[in-house]
């Protein structure tokens, strides 16, 4: 049995469990609430989608620049800076009085999340000893769960209620009380980045990392194709109220949860299956949304399906990165994969939004499967053979 951590860094822990509930409630806000912030613009949930796509594209355009620039920083100062521009971003989203403004107020708020999820894993595993780092990196991702299961259902019920900018003006507020926390609980933090901008490009070629980044885009593409407009699909496809949407996400953040615990369990001594099983189960899942409209009950085993493969595997991908590069290079290689990963998300709700605008929104699953399949291939195919025959590489890192 490993060693307790101690409380004042399982506190610190928790805060940043926090702080990743927070940054993902506010990062998929539009989604549970696409339909009544269209409407209250006069626009179509499709042109409204477009907000999802700007607000990934500025994230994986700024990751790595913004990372570089402050790459010397203390780590407590900047993840404290990030949170303090997080909510003003949240604020001016609550006061938009049009859409540009709220498409501004986003871009804000996507300079923040640009930084955040580059440090937040490898703070989380300087807090902790080695053999706990699937851990420290498990419960740091409940925290995306949690924000499926409350966050985002909570934020769609105050929205509904109250009007959308209320639950961004919420967000706000919960994000200033967030920063005095973690000021008070995380412990100074020196700078984690020791390679040079001329030795990112070495390290990026290097063939494992290249294709854990080719298989991030594919997968998060294929994901949000069909993930981005879960909302419209339940409500125009397979005829959901409004109530059943939210018991809908509300189960869905459940699978993810267990996602998270899986991991934790099970990545250290299966990670070819963790992989490859997440990556099947998702396709699995995907392949069959156009025919599990015709059944709620079959719309759930797709949500288990996806909510739990959702989380195991995008967790994975980092704790692969993590393992394959030096220490000094995880928050610069986090940045790329925060990038590439919001590339995949902005480019999935981009053709999840063609396909609607084609009157083909029963079909979103299909076009997500199919970019899940090319992700499979290139893992069976070329990842897993790399990882195996760059032994001095692997060894290095391990």
């Amino acid at each position: 049995m490993l060693p307790a951590i101690p409380t004042k860094y399982f506190i610190a822990l928790i805060g940043l469990t926090i702080s990743t509930f927070v940054f993902n409630t506010s990062e998929f806000m539009p989604i549970a609430l696409l339909i009544d912030i269209s409407s209250s613009f006069s626009m179509t949930p499709s042109e409204t989608g477009i907000m999802i796509t700007v607000y990934a594209w500025m994230v994986a355009l700024l990751s790595l620049p913004l990372m570089l620039l402050a790459s010397r920083m203390n780590l407590k100062r900047l993840f404290l800076l990030t949170i303090g521009i997080f909510a003003a971003g949240q604020f001016l989203a609550g006061i938009a009085t049009s859409f540009p403004m709220l498409m501004g107020a986003r871009i804000v708020v996507a300079c923040a999340h640009s930084i955040f999820w580059a440090i937040v894993a490898p703070i989380g595993t300087m807090l902790v000893t080695r053999a706990h780092k699937p851990f420290a990196l498990g419960i740091i991702a409940s925290g995306s769960s949690i924000a499926m299961i409350l966050g985002l259902p909570i934020g769609r019920v105050i929205g509904l209620a109250a009007g959308w900018r209320m639950t961004f003006l919420l967000i706000a507020g919960i994000a200033v009380l967030l920063l005095i926390f973690l000021a008070i609980v995380l412990p100074s933090l020196g700078s984690s980045a020791s390679i040079s901008v001329r030795e990112l490009p070495g390290l990026i070629r290097q063939p494992p990392v290249f294709l854990t980044y080719l298989i991030t885009v594919l997968f998060a593409t294929g994901y949000y194709t069909t993930y981005s407009y879960i909302e419209p699909f339940l409500k125009t496809v397979a005829a959901f109220s409004a109530d059943g949407i939210t018991d809908t996400l509300i189960f869905f953040g459940c699978c993810g949860l267990l996602g998270s615990a899986l991991f934790s369990h099970l990545y250290d001594r299966h990670r070819k299956g963790v992989l490859t099983g997440g990556l099947i189960a998702m396709l699995a899942a995907l392949s069959t949304w156009y025919f599990d409209a015709q059944s709620a009950v079959l719309i759930l085993a797709a949500c288990v399906l996806m909510g739990i493969t959702a989380t195991l595997f995008n967790v994975a991908l980092q704790a692969e990165l993590m393992r394959l590069v030096p220490a000094g290079a995880t928050t610069i290689v986090m940045a790329i994969f925060s990038g590439i990963f919001n590339l995949g998300i902005g480019s999935g709700s981009f053709i999840g939004g063609r396909v609607s605008s084609a009157g083909l929104l029963s079909c979103v699953g299909f076009a997500g499967a199919a970019l899940v399949v090319l992700a499979l291939f290139v893992l069976l195919k070329f990842y897993f053979p790399h990882i195996c025959t760059q032994k001095n590489f692997v060894k290095n890192h391990k």
